[in-house]
């Protein structure tokens, strides 16, 4: 295995198992790497347009995360978006479009822990390729009632390029109180992983 830098972190891989939940280690790469299998399938998807990642969960230790994720973006209702406003609590990210399977399979679990943790964690989507209306038929299909941002311009997928591959859809990331990446999930967000995730968001002493 290759070597990473010293303040290169190291954060774990995690496959559901028979409902269990198995640790491996896993080196954090950037989406473009070529030693990312993701990255590898974005030159290569084809028609499908999408990536259906593995459900593989990439965690990041607190003490070795990466800075707070920066960028500014626009709700599909206009409404302006800050990452610097979100200091303070949890937030989920989904990266998703109407057409993509794997989001169709994942939206109605999404919705149901938006409905439990709405409350103290930020959920959002990032909408990487519909029009309005298209987003907004997809969200009231299966009732998504956190906003998504339109993100036909790549400015959140630029931001956050060391962690989502332009065409890894969907993939899910868990911010800290920091906002800083705390987590990762390729390809459908398994209920019960995502719950744990959350909990442990909400629940982790940063101080």
């Amino acid at each position: 295995m290759t070597s990473l830098p010293p303040n290169q972190p190291q954060p774990t891989r995690r496959h559901v198992l028979t409902g269990a939940l198995a640790t491996l280690s896993l080196p954090l790469l950037a989406a473009c790497s070529s030693n990312d299998a993701l990255a590898d399938q974005a030159g290569n998807a084809g028609n499908k347009n999408y990536i259906a990642g593995d459900g593989s969960v990439m965690e990041i230790a607190a003490d070795q995360r990466g800075e707070p994720v920066k960028f500014t973006s626009t709700l599909f209702d206009g409404t302006s978006v800050d990452t610097a406003d979100w200091q303070g609590a949890p937030v989920l990210l989904n990266f998703w479009y109407a057409a993509c399977a794997p989001c169709r399979v994942e939206a109605p679990d999404l919705a149901a822990l938006h409905e439990e943790f709405g409350d103290d964690i930020a959920f959002f989507g990032v909408n990487v390729r519909d029009n309005p209306p298209t987003a907004q038929a997809f969200e009231r299909n299966f009732g998504i009632e956190y906003p998504s941002m339109e993100e036909q311009s790549g400015n959140v997928l630029l931001a956050m390029g060391d962690y989502v591959s332009p065409q890894a859809v969907p993939t899910t990331l868990v911010l800290d109180r920091h906002t800083r990446v705390a987590a990762r999930i390729l390809g459908i967000a398994e209920h019960s992983t995502l719950r744990s995730l959350l909990t442990t968001a909400l629940t982790e002493d940063l101080s």
